[in-house]
């Protein structure tokens, strides 16, 4: 058994090389919390999150006013255990984003520690399904972008062998979606997937009429077409929608997927590791959507996505949106479409440690041990 002696917290704030926007929201800076999980025999593993612009500082607060000392003594490789204690421990604040994002921060360092220490990557020690996935991309899709560099990006995608392209969705009208996928969809043909995504962007009625007109199109789903507390909306929906519904991205806990699944509220399942708390219960969700015959597309951060997506059996796309590359010495090995699963051991992402140190926010750099 080796203690945590050491947790060592730091935020990193990256602004996109591209414009983000949807139907609600543009993205204009990730705030990176950075935890890293020293033991008794000096074991080092790291872990990270998320967030799209707001609250940074108050899951750098969480971290170190409330989680981080509670590590110092356990044992790092009761993982499980740990989870529970801090998730009980904030239970005031739970179920939510800022504690979700703390959790998953912490979570991701300790499995990264365990693989590190078992010699063995992610993938592999989740339960090693496979060691590629296929991508679809979607920086190219966002709403701002005119139909014509839609097209560009979908067409590029395609010769580099991605399976599909995201498009946004959510224009004022249905018709100026329609002819945006269209444009799309005549360029790709049918043998390539196009995903749409509102961003939870609709009522009940405007989702319903946005199906239908958006049908010819042999969608590959249509992403939170509803807030994402509406499940009986989702429902509705699917029974109703003549292409699959996905959510999961601003989903906070293994509770919400199962409502999701029971009631039959979804067709594809895209739980995120920095949304739903970690790796822990990202296993859990991925888990119970294989029981219901649900594939798993997770949301956003390809980096880590990739070996749990390849960890599970029902894992089916890795969604193509670069995050770390100014924060790694490596990027994402894709080939010929397909993202390649990380062969070191940990959780497969190679950290530029200057890089991380010298774009650390000063004001949230923190040290805790049991002294």
């Amino acid at each position: 058994m080796a203690k945590i002696e050491k947790v060592e917290l730091s935020m990193v704030d990256l602004v996109p090389k591209v414009e983000r926007s949807d139907a609600i929201q543009s993205f204009v800076s990730q705030e990176t919390p950075i935890v890293r999980i020293t033991d008794a025999d000096g074991a080092v593993g790291i872990g990270y999150s998320y967030t799209i612009g707001t609250g940074g500082s108050s899951v750098m607060r969480l971290l170190a006013d409330h989680l981080a000392p509670r590590l110092i003594g356990k044992d790092a490789e009761q993982i499980e255990g740990i989870w529970h204690d801090l998730e009980f421990s904030t239970h005031a604040t739970t179920i939510g984003a800022i504690t979700s994002i703390a959790l998953a921060a912490i979570d991701t360092a300790l499995w990264d520690l365990r693989c590190r220490k078992a010699d063995l990557p992610l993938w592999k020690l989740a339960g090693g399904a496979r060691d590629s996935a296929p991508c679809y991309t979607t920086e190219g899709g966002w709403l701002h972008i005119p139909k014509e560099a839609l097209v560009e990006d979908a067409l590029l995608a395609k010769q580099l062998g991605f399976t599909g392209s995201k498009v946004k969705i959510g224009k004022p009208t249905a018709k100026e979606d329609a002819i945006r996928l269209g444009a799309v969809r005549e360029a790709v043909g049918d043998t390539y997937e196009i995903m749409t995504d509102a961003n939870q962007g609709f009522t009940r009625d405007m989702a319903l009429r946005r199906a239908e007109v958006l049908r010819p199109f042999d969608l590959a789903w249509i992403e939170e077409p509803l807030p994402a507390d509406d499940v009986a909306g989702h429902e509705a929906l699917v029974n109703s929608a003549r292409m699959p519904v996905a959510v999961g991205e601003s989903l906070y806990s293994i509770r919400h997927f199962r409502d999701y699944m029971a009631r039959g509220a979804c067709n594809i399942v895209q739980v995120d590791v920095g949304r739903i708390g970690g790796i822990t219960p990202w296993l859990k969700v991925a888990h119970a959507a294989e029981a219901f015959d649900i594939p798993v597309c997770p949301h956003f951060l390809m980096e880590l996505h990739v070996s749990l997506v390849c960890a599970v059996p029902n894992g089916r796309y890795v969604e193509y949106i670069p995050q770390l590359d100014e924060l790694t010495n490596s990027q994402l090995a894709i080939e010929r479409g397909r993202a390649q699963a990380p062969m070191q051991p940990g959780i497969g992402i190679d950290w530029d440690f200057d890089a991380l140190s010298g774009r650390a926010v000063e004001e949230f750099n923190r040290t805790v041990t049991g002294d």
